[in-house]
């Protein structure tokens, strides 16, 4: 979170890796879909978060480009 208020106050997103970015939000996803599988609330509602956070932070670094 403090990366995503810090991206949206300052305007600029060039200190965040669009490669690592990805990267991460590709492992969540998949951690997302293996909760999902395993019918794990904790992992589901964890993973859930972290790639809404990090869809926004991926959002945000392709409208300040």
């Amino acid at each position: 979170m403090p990366q995503m208020f810090k991206t949206w106050q300052t305007k600029s997103a060039k200190d965040v890796s669009l490669v690592t970015l990805m990267t991460f939000i590709s492992g969540v996803f998949l951690w997302l879909i293996y909760g999902i599988y395993l019918q794990s609330l904790p992992i589901i509602l964890a993973n859930a978060v972290t790639l809404v956070f990090n869809l926004i932070i991926l959002w945000l670094k392709i409208k300040y480009r």
